[in-house]
């Protein structure tokens, strides 16, 4: 009988102005099924007890009619599946979301897709849950405005894996620990993917372009990044990879190019008798490779593909100790020495200094004419003649001359 109550109330739905979805949410059993057919199912929807909700087929609609979150769930064991979910409220204090969970575990949100509403999935204090496969955009506000595409506070040990980001503002994980960050992509948003006060998650194989800032870590350890690519971070200080406070890190065989600032490093490792470990990764065609800010040591940075970058090192303060880092094995495009013995690593090492006349380091305004040929002329008579003694950066002692087996051509 509940079923046939159940079915003749969605048929209703579309051609009536009553939010009967929400009464067959209240009447629908703890661990209930709701399959709901094609339509637009208006006004918004309370869940708080086990329950699912899944779109049977394309064109399932849910529409906030732009006031509040569309889909609010204080409940553990929720599935939301195969929805597209529009018209949340605008209000960012009181975080108008597609879909807002809380205090749950357990619960799962796949296959849908969010338009015009200002945060898309908001997770707070969520656990052992599933984030999968969703297509997620903001309303169309300056980038500053929206809302972010995904949130993550106190929440744990999720899997979030192949979600869309498209005009979004941010992807943030914050006090959140133990999440893995698996094949999702962001475009033309701000910050891709932030964390903060987060430890011991993995981001893996995931694919960020044209954001003002691809990966950024505050403040967090314990955290491995692999496989990831960030391209073309927009604006003068677009940023690849971020390192801010952060001890404990594993940067490992990501791909970072066209950025503004390839990998930056802020007092990391921050915690006392910790490393960062930056191996294997290809830092390519960025403005600067490696751009080092306060006092920064102990990393070991070896093994990596430096090539096609107009700075490979910034030293934007004298304290960062840039000389301090282990830093060993990379291949370096400016290497100048030679292999004799052909065993691809150089026969000098390769020395890395930073010239007086190298303006734009302290003068951002200078940027504007990186690539330029006053800079590049700038750039040779400063190390043919420098005016004063140039500051020693780093050295790497066995860089490598050959990249799969092709020797490096001076």
């Amino acid at each position: 009988m509940f079923k046939a109550l159940i079915t003749s109330l969605l048929l209703l739905l579309g051609v009536s102005e009553a939010n009967v979805l929400q009464e067959a949410i209240d009447r629908a059993p703890a661990g209930s099924i709701i399959k709901l057919p094609a339509g637009v199912y208006k006004g918004r929807i309370t869940i708080n007890k086990p329950l699912s909700i899944i779109g049977k087929e394309a064109g399932v609609v849910i529409d906030g009619e732009e006031e509040g979150t569309v889909i609010t769930v204080t409940s553990s064991y929720v599935t939301l599946r195969n929805l597209t979910i529009t018209g949340s409220g605008d209000r960012h204090e009181k975080l108008d979301a597609a879909i807002s969970m809380s205090k749950g575990r357990q619960c799962e949100i796949s296959g849908c897709t969010i338009v015009d509403c200002l945060f898309g999935i908001d997770l707070q204090m969520i656990n052992n849950s599933i984030i999968a496969d969703n297509t997620i955009t903001s309303k169309e506000m300056d980038l500053g405005l929206r809302g972010d595409g995904l949130r993550l506070w106190y929440s744990n040990d999720n899997l979030v894996k192949h979600n869309a980001l498209v005009k979004s503002r941010d992807f943030v994980v914050w006090y959140s620990h133990g999440n893995e960050i698996v094949e999702n992509s962001g475009e033309y948003c701000r910050y891709s993917l932030h964390f903060m006060y987060a430890g011991k998650n993995i981001v893996k194989n995931n694919s960020y372009r044209y954001n003002s800032v691809g990966i950024f870590f505050m403040y967090s350890q314990d955290t491995i990044a692999t496989g990831n690519t960030v391209k073309s971070s927009l604006g003068a200080t677009g940023m690849g990879i971020g390192l801010k406070d952060v001890s404990n890190f594993t940067l490992k065989d990501n791909t970072v190019i066209y950025c503004a600032q390839g990998i930056y490093i802020d007092r990391s490792p921050f915690e006392p008798d910790t490393h960062n470990w930056i191996i294997g990764n290809k830092i390519l065609y960025n403005s600067e490779a490696l751009h080092f800010h306060s006092m920064s040591e102990n990393n070991i940075i070896k093994e990596n593909i430096i090539m096609g970058n107009i700075e490979d090192i910034v030293n934007d303060s004298r304290g960062s100790k840039t000389d301090e880092n282990e830093i060993v094995g990379n291949y370096w495009d400016k290497y100048e020495g030679f292999d004799k013995n052909g065993d691809n690593i150089g026969d000098t090492p390769h020395k890395v200094y930073q010239y007086a006349d190298q303006l734009w380091v302290y003068n951002p305004d200078v940027k504007f004419f990186y690539g330029s040929p006053v800079i590049s002329l700038l750039n040779f008579l400063a190390k043919l003649a420098p005016f004063t003694k140039p500051l020693f950066l780093l050295e790497d002692e066995k860089p490598q001359v050959a990249i799969g087996g092709q020797t490096w051509q001076k």
